[in-house]
């Protein structure tokens, strides 16, 4: 099978897709500069894929505004990276309006960087992680692919931005091969608790808060408003397992590799969308833990819905999620209890 560089690839979500890659029969080289993630991921990936680390999956610690990091990333073997899967980048929208600069040198110029890599390497082949945030205000729910791209977060400009000088580079050399996957809310673990979602400081997602307040390392759960115009006044949005996610990006790549050259944009998500209050009943059930929690003030750059129309993946990826709410919620508490202080335990 091909060699992949994945950039980003200790991360919550890069970590799980490395496992389903390599349970794919790919080669792997992953740059991380580990800001927001750890190593530990890593190995214990190789461990569920049965490898030895240096086996089909080699590690640099490095850059992605570094160009001689990303040159190594490319030469580390003999044999030609076919394709990158791009998840290196910052993620918190609360971060990203305190923080802009951050997020336009990280996720912009980053990936500027790693497309002049790929040019000088003859690797014209990416999948993209962007994000359900670029969507905004969106008035239509669910959401598709042809929905309105005005995000209202830095966070949601910078992935705005990329898929758009993706599609500018796509314009001048149509020989690219580029799939942009706009996530919607990755959450859980793996099943075995080994990866899960392990973010450095105060989590700034839902589920890896509302576990360190089950676990006893917070006090209590806040739920950014409760006057929303949604059925229950707390923000609705579609949860994904990230395994369902990894395989996606297996489906696009499988689809970039068999077809013409193009650009894809598509949704990743389950088209169901739930309330924060929702989350929380379904999660107090699978942990049989009563999670303490109040309402708070609406947090900026929030929106009250974020549901996606998954019907384009299933059409171009044969792609859909298969994991429930409460499978979400089991794999989650599962990976907490057994690390309750992420990969450094």
């Amino acid at each position: 099978m091909a060699k992949l560089l994945v950039t980003g690839g200790a991360g919550f979500i890069g970590s799980h897709t490395c496992l389903a890659l390599l349970e794919a029969g790919f080669s792997l080289v992953v740059i991380d500069n580990f800001s927001n993630s750890s190593p530990e991921a890593l190995k214990r990936v190789s461990t569920l894929a049965r490898l030895q680390l240096s086996e089909r999956l080699q590690i640099i610690e490095g850059d992605i505004r570094n160009l001689e990091d990303l040159d190594e990333a490319f030469s580390i073997s003999h044999e030609k990276v076919k394709a990158v899967i791009h998840f290196a980048g910052l993620k918190s929208v609360e971060e990203s309006i305190s923080n802009p600069l951050s997020y336009w040198d990280v996720n912009v110029k980053g990936t500027f960087c790693l497309l002049e890599a790929m040019r000088r390497n003859q690797c014209r082949t990416i999948v993209f992680s962007s994000s359900a945030t670029l969507y905004g205000l969106c008035e239509t729910v669910p959401i598709s692919e042809s929905s309105l791209v005005e995000p209202i977060n830095p966070y949601g400009n910078t992935k705005a931005a990329v898929e758009t000088l993706l599609a500018d580079l796509y314009s001048s050399e149509p020989n690219w091969r580029i799939a942009s996957l706009r996530y919607f809310n990755p959450v859980g673990a793996h099943p075995s608790g080994l990866i899960g979602e392990a973010p450095s400081g105060t989590p700034n997602n839902l589920f890896p808060y509302l576990n360190q307040v089950a676990i006893g390392r917070r006090k209590g759960f806040e739920v950014f408003g409760g006057d929303w115009p949604t059925r229950d006044g707390s923000p609705v949005r579609d949860f994904i397992h990230v395994m369902d996610l990894a395989e996606g990006h297996c489906a696009a790549l499988k689809v970039l590799f068999n077809e013409e050259p193009q650009m894809l944009k598509v949704n990743l998500g389950s088209g169901q969308g739930y309330s924060v209050l929702e989350v929380l009943k379904a999660f107090e059930k699978e942990s049989g833990i009563k999670v303490p929690y109040e309402i708070g003030e609406r947090r900026a750059g929030d929106v009250p819905f974020s549901v996606a129309d998954p019907s384009l993946a299933m059409k171009r990826l044969s792609w859909k999620t298969k994991r429930n709410l409460s499978e979400m919620c089991r794999d989650s508490w599962l990976w907490h209890q057994a690390n309750p202080f992420g990969y450094r335990n």
